[in-house]
């Protein structure tokens, strides 16, 4: 079993915005979204193997708990490209063996980024 995609809320109309966080600053390629989905909006975008569906949920509600997990080459880096940008940069040293942080998408949703290399999916 693999991981396909994960998909996020944003409201209606935020593709643009999107398109800064996810495309711009997160360095992800935009999708085509399939003719038969286009219609209902959103957003889709892809780096290397991970696939993030940005989907139209109304009434929006950010997720505040719920999460993506993005492992990163240099997360002291994009830290400060986060919080350059305005974004939440939340350090989190819970687990000893992971180097980790949270953050926000622009719509509120929760986002983690890990370190890569401090142990993730060496269990």
């Amino acid at each position: 079993m693999r991981l396909d995609h994960v998909q996020l809320a944003m409201p209606r109309g935020a593709e643009d915005v999107a398109r800064a966080f996810f495309g711009q600053l997160l360095g992800m390629a935009e999708e085509d979204k399939p003719y038969p989905l286009r219609d209902r909006g959103g957003v889709w975008f892809r780096k290397g193997q991970t696939i993030v569906h940005l989907g139209v949920d109304e009434p929006f509600s950010p997720q505040l708990k719920a999460h993506p997990a993005f492992v990163v080459g240099d997360l002291d880096a994009l830290a400060a490209t986060l919080a350059a940008a305005g974004h939440p940069v939340h350090p989190d040293d819970t687990l000893p063996d992971r180097r980790r942080l949270y953050t926000a998408d622009p719509f509120g949703n929760r986002i983690e980024f890990i370190a890569d290399g401090d142990g993730f999916g060496q269990r």
